[in-house]
């Protein structure tokens, strides 16, 4: 497996920010992802200034909805020369190979990972959901749906990595709630260190405001960085 990859998540209200935010942040990040709200903003043109930087792009709108809808708007992403993009595993098999159907018919396939359980929810919500699993058994459980629907990784804490990479060797694993070990949670319940990510077998971890919101963000990044090849 090639060594962790980091993504900057672009968690910012407009192209405005977006643009400040780019001419702060170190050249060599490669990987960015846009967000509902950043997207919900800009649309398919905040995309822009990072295909100019020549960066990738992680799409992370989390589709959810009838198969060919998603089908649809895999298509679409990828015309927008996403890398990478989310839907959502409780979508249900159909989703999910509709999804995975439509990625592969495009020019230019982005990957998928399905997104298993958020990692602003713990226990208790899943006891509020009428969720009978724990949040490792569900994990698995719908990682073995979406891998076997042809999607090609999940998106999960860095607490469900491990028995994820045991079960599905070559997925991508993409995690989420990545804090420096004295860092603010904020609305995260499952956190974990780039250290400990990569340990469990993470192979991109997703790092938003402790980088973005940082004093000094190249200095953020490097940090992360080097917790990570720990």
């Amino acid at each position: 497996m090639n060594k962790a990859e980091l993504i900057v998540a672009l968690d910012v209200p407009s192209a405005e920010a977006l643009e400040a935010r780019l001419q702060e942040l170190p050249d060599f990040i490669e990987w960015y992802k846009v967000g509902l709200e950043l997207f919900c903003a800009e649309g398919p043109s905040a995309l822009e200034p990072l295909k100019t930087r020549g960066k990738k792009i992680f799409l992370d709108l989390k589709l959810h909805d009838i198969p060919r809808t998603v089908g649809h708007a895999v298509k679409t992403a990828a015309a927008h020369g996403v890398n990478l993009m989310t839907v959502h595993a409780v979508g249900g098999r159909a989703m999910l190979e509709e999804a995975a159907k439509a990625a592969a018919e495009c020019t230019n396939p982005p990957k998928l990972v399905a997104v298993t359980t958020l990692t602003s929810l713990n226990q208790d919500d899943f006891t509020d959901l009428g969720i009978g699993r724990t949040i490792s058994e569900q994990a698995l459980a719908l990682g073995r749906l979406a891998i076997s629907s042809g999607i090609d990784g999940l998106v999960t804490s860095a607490h469900e990595a491990k028995v994820l990479r045991e079960e599905f060797p070559d997925a991508l694993l993409i995690t989420p709630g990545i804090r420096m070990p004295d860092g603010d949670i904020g609305d995260q319940k499952r956190v974990a260190t780039p250290s400990f990510a990569v340990e469990q077998g993470a192979t991109h971890l997703v790092i938003g405001r402790p980088i973005m919101q940082a004093a000094d963000p190249i200095a953020a990044a490097i940090a992360m960085i080097e917790n990570m090849n720990q």
